[in-house]
């Protein structure tokens, strides 16, 4: 299992991939659930970093899915 600190460092960085490769999935992230809190101070354990990291990793993964047949034209 990971370390949070080596997590927030992966989601930085796929983060910054999303926002430079991808900015018209980027502008969509503020609304993805996980980055609303529905709590003034929720508490955010490693479980709950690894599932946001997946979520982004997916994303970029549907993304690409959807957008392939775009390319090849």
């Amino acid at each position: 299992m990971k370390k949070a600190k080596d997590l927030l460092t992966e989601i930085a960085t796929v983060t910054r991939n999303i926002e430079t490769n991808y900015p018209e999935v980027y502008e969509h992230l503020d609304e993805m659930p996980m980055t609303i809190p529905d709590q003034q101070n929720p508490d955010i354990d490693v479980k709950d970093l690894e599932n946001y990291l997946e979520s982004l990793k997916d994303i970029i993964k549907k993304y690409k899915e959807e957008h392939k047949a775009d390319r090849i034209l």
